[in-house]
Formats: structure tokens, C-alpha cells, sequence
């Protein structure tokens, strides 16, 4: 027997909400276990992470030992400096990213880098800035500690800083009335400016980054390993970089005295 019009149409309706709750079924699956996946791979870097950490030997860091090391030819600032800057703390957290510049456990768990490597990638990453003109460089640091020396960074070399908040597709929309096309980002923090991190890896854009002990370093392109949380040490690095970008690049600008990216500076210490 010949089906009605109006059966046909219940049918029908039927057949479409059964396949809805299908495909809901489906989705809220597929999200589970993209959800689980996620969890266990970020479970799997912990371990290995806190497995790293666990074989770093912890002991008391005697300062006045490290000041009076000798240091190498040609450092862009005295061992005494880092240590003031407290650019050597890192955080009681250790990727294996950053594993290999650090150097040992304080008796309170925060790890320590290596104060030559530091002097070192520090130099490295001067000459790699160098590289490029100010107008190609972007400069993103969200994190309010970096602020002041962020902006004094722009003012000392003429480079495009982003402090606090970053413009989402400035780099990578050029519908945008404010893209801008540049040819090397600087980031504070991987974590914190992950938005213009992703923006940079769309358009294969080289970064170079401040990398602490907690950071991963995916998608970098030059690490500068240092504390990155600290406003004291973030001057520091932006003041080192400024000094000698300005130097390599011939660049005729007026360099503030470290006291200006850095409050009390001439009455810090080494931590002990």
C-alpha cells in the first residue's frame, strides 16, 4: 500500500533527527578522544619532563665561587652582572628542551643555568638580530614584567614592540587596515606569546625567543635561554641586546644607562 504524503514526511523527519543524533554522537566522540589524546601526550611530557628533573643533582650554589670564576674573552657583561639580574634562576620546572642549559638544583628546587651558556646564546642572539633592520623585526612581550624594557627596547632601535597585548592577524591578514609584513619575530615567552608564535609559524616567519626552564621550544628558531619572569632580568636582556644590536648595525641612537632598564640597579646583589 501506497504511503501517504504526510507518512512520507514523518518518515523523513524521523530519518534526519536519527542521523542528528548520530552525527552529535559521533562528534562528542571524536572530541573525547582528541580531549584524551591531548591529556595523555601532555601527561607523557610531564613525566619525562619531572623524570629529567629528578636526575639533576640539587646542591647549594656558593655566589662568591661563581663571581670569581674566570671568565671567557669577549663576554657582553661580567658574571657578577647575570647573577645580579638574577637571569640565571630558572623555575623548579625543567623540559627537556631546556635541560641542556641548566646547571644545577638550588637546595630550594629552582634550577639554575649555566652562566657561560648564557653569555654565549645571549651573543648568538645579538648576531642573529643583527642580521635584520630595524624595520623588519617585530618585538611581542605580554608578559607586564618585560613592559618597561620592551618599550625602551622600541625607542632605542626604532623596532616595532607589542607590549601586553598582541594584535591577532597583524602579521598574517593583509585585509587588515594594520598588517604589517616583517621578517623576524622576538618573543618574550613561547608560552605567554603562543598567539604571535602560531602567527609566525602560518607564515614561516624565523623566531627567536627568551626561553626559561619551563618553556618548550617548538617552532624556535634561536633561543635565548634566561629567566623570563623577571623584570629584572628581562631589562637586563633587552638592554644587552639594545647595546650591542645598536653597535652591530651601526646605528647612531642613545643608549640609556643600565639603570633605566633596571630599578636599583647599582644597589643590587648576586642572590645567595
Amino acid at each position: 500500500m501506497p504511503r501517504t504524503k504526510k507518512e512520507a514526511t514523518e518518515e523523513k523527519t524521523t530519518k534526519k533527527k536519527t542521523i542528528k543524533k548520530v552525527t552529535k554522537k559521533t562528534v562528542r566522540k571524536a572530541e573525547e578522544k582528541s580531549t584524551t589524546e591531548k591529556e595523555d601526550k601532555l601527561a607523557k611530557l610531564k613525566a619525562k619532563a619531572e623524570a629529567l628533573a629528578a636526575g639533576i643533582e640539587t646542591k647549594e650554589i656558593d655566589v662568591s665561587k661563581e663571581i670569581k670564576k674566570e671568565q671567557k674573552p669577549g663576554a657582553l657583561a661580567p658574571i657578577e652582572d647575570y647573577l645580579k639580574s638574577s637571569m640565571h634562576l630558572g623555575t623548579r620546572a625543567i623540559t627537556p628542551d631546556m635541560r641542556p642549559y641548566v646547571y644545577k638544583r638550588r637546595a630550594d628546587s629552582l634550577a639554575v643555568f649555566n652562566t657561560e651558556l648564557l653569555d654565549d646564546k645571549l651573543k648568538e642572539g645579538v648576531e642573529y638580530l643583527a642580521q635584520y633592520p630595524p624595520e623588519e623585526i617585530v618585538v611581542v612581550c605580554k608578559r607586564d614584567a618585560g613592559e618597561k624594557a620592551a618599550r625602551l627596547f622600541s625607542k632605542v632601535t626604532g623596532i616595532t614592540v607589542f607590549v601586553k597585548n598582541y594584535p591577532a592577524g597583524i602579521l598574517t591578514n593583509p585585509n587588515l587596515d594594520t598588517f604589517m609584513e616583517k621578517e623576524l619575530l622576538l618573543i618574550c615567552d613561547p608560552w605567554t606569546d603562543k598567539a604571535a608564535l602560531a602567527d609566525a609559524k602560518r607564515i614561516k616567519m624565523p623566531v627567536m625567543a627568551i626561553c626559561d626552564t619551563n618553556n618548550y621550544t617548538m617552532n624556535i628558531d634561536k633561543i635565548i635561554p634566561g629567566n623570563n619572569k623577571s623584570a629584572k632580568s628581562l631589562g637586563f636582556i633587552f638592554y644587552l641586546l639594545a647595546k650591542n644590536y645598536v653597535k652591530l648595525r651601526k646605528i647612531d641612537a642613545e643608549m640609556p644607562e643600565i639603570s633605566e632598564w633596571v630599578e636599583n640597579w647599582d644597589t643590587l646583589t648576586p642572590p645567595k
